[in-house]
């Protein structure tokens, strides 16, 4: 028995329950894309009270890179499949947490542990998430014959 994925979401595309679920997590998406930069934002500039504002400048570039790139695809998704949309808004909302859950262990550190550490790797990670999505799903799309 061959199920497919992309006719069974195309279908459930139809249902108005299906419908207002993907527009619900639609808006999920965005609130925590939101909330990721706001937050992410003011636990670095809290963490870094001490750094030069020039690399702190460059730290926020980096920290909301990854924001910023899925709060544009949130925009513009509209238009893409419902498996494609579903992915990147649970993309967003793992990305979001995850990365307020980290930040947020850097304000209470142990003594003496660096904090700038998070800073740094968490963007990279996010990308990583990102890249390693986008990846799966244009394997899978392509597998079965359909354009992502």
């Amino acid at each position: 028995m061959n199920f497919d994925l992309d006719r069974s979401m195309e279908i459930l595309q139809r249902s108005p329950a299906a419908l207002m679920s993907l527009r619900l997590l639609r808006s999920a998406a965005l609130t925590a894309a939101l909330i990721g930069v706001v937050g992410s934002v003011g636990l670095l500039v809290r963490a870094g009270r001490t750094t030069p504002r020039l690399v702190l400048v460059l730290m926020v570039i980096w920290v909301l890179a990854p924001f910023a790139a899925l709060a544009w695809a949130n925009i513009v998704a509209k238009g893409w499949s419902v498996l494609t949309q579903t992915t990147l808004y649970c993309v967003t909302v793992v990305v979001t947490v995850g990365a307020l859950a980290s930040y947020g262990s850097v304000i209470v550190p142990p003594a003496g542990s660096p904090r700038g550490f998070m800073f740094v790797i968490v963007p990279g990670l996010s990308w990583l998430l990102i890249v390693i999505a986008v990846v799966l799903l244009h394997f899978y799309r392509s597998r079965n014959g359909t354009t992502p």
